[in-house]
């Protein structure tokens, strides 16, 4: 099984993943499904130099990618609606599963944009894996993951553009960073957010 799944992903870097990258705007967002469906791939990588190459369409490809991840995010997305519950219900007891709910569910479009905005290591899955699982509908997490992407991948492209591709290792060295300080803008965000909603809740009684 071991030499199977070796062979394989020897065939898609060698043989799928170049075929893929010639096709331009559609191959970028082939590769983006892929990659958020089932294939891990450097698409930071490849969308720079994507960027690098054609550098008067960086946007169409940021659009293309987008929106190959958001429609690939819909694999693990799914098998979190299929089977998600139960498998979070044997590493965590009810209670603390239903508060994960209420909290996923205050702000579910932002608990799904703002990872998909974030650079790897963000978990990214996990938090799709999650939005199945919660049930969250498809239309809102589709437009939650495109937006989430787009913004990233705009923001990259405009790093690519000024500093070239080099840009991308600039991104990954400072990772750690940039996932503290969106975190931190989340966190505030919805801390705002919430008293603004607790304020309102005592004005109406």
């Amino acid at each position: 099984m071991k030499q199977f799944f070796a062979a394989l992903w020897a065939k898609w870097n060698l043989v799928l993943l170049p075929a893929l990258i010639k096709l331009g705007f559609w191959g970028v967002g082939a590769v983006a499904l892929l990659d958020s469906s089932s294939i891990p791939v450097p698409m930071d990588l490849i969308l720079a130099t994507y960027v690098w190459n054609d550098k008067g369409h960086f946007w169409l490809y940021c659009l293309m990618a987008a929106l190959g991840s958001a429609i690939g995010g819909l694999l693990p997305y799914g098998l979190g609606r299929a089977g998600g519950e139960l498998f979070l219900l044997k590493r965590v007891n009810r209670d603390r599963y239903e508060r994960m709910r209420q909290r996923f569910e205050r702000q579910e479009f932002l608990a799904m944009m703002i990872p998909s905005m974030l650079p790897p290591p963000t978990p990214w899955k996990a938090f799709v894996f999650a939005a199945g699982v919660f049930e969250m509908r498809v239309v809102p997490f589709l437009l939650a993951v495109f937006c989430g992407r787009m913004v990233r991948w705009l923001l990259l492209s405009l790093l690519v553009l000024k500093l070239g591709p080099g840009a991308v290792a600039v991104v990954a060295h400072h990772a750690l960073v940039v996932l503290a300080v969106v975190g931190g803008v989340a966190v505030a965000g919805f801390a705002v957010w919430w008293m603004r909603k607790k304020r309102a809740g005592k004005l109406e009684i």
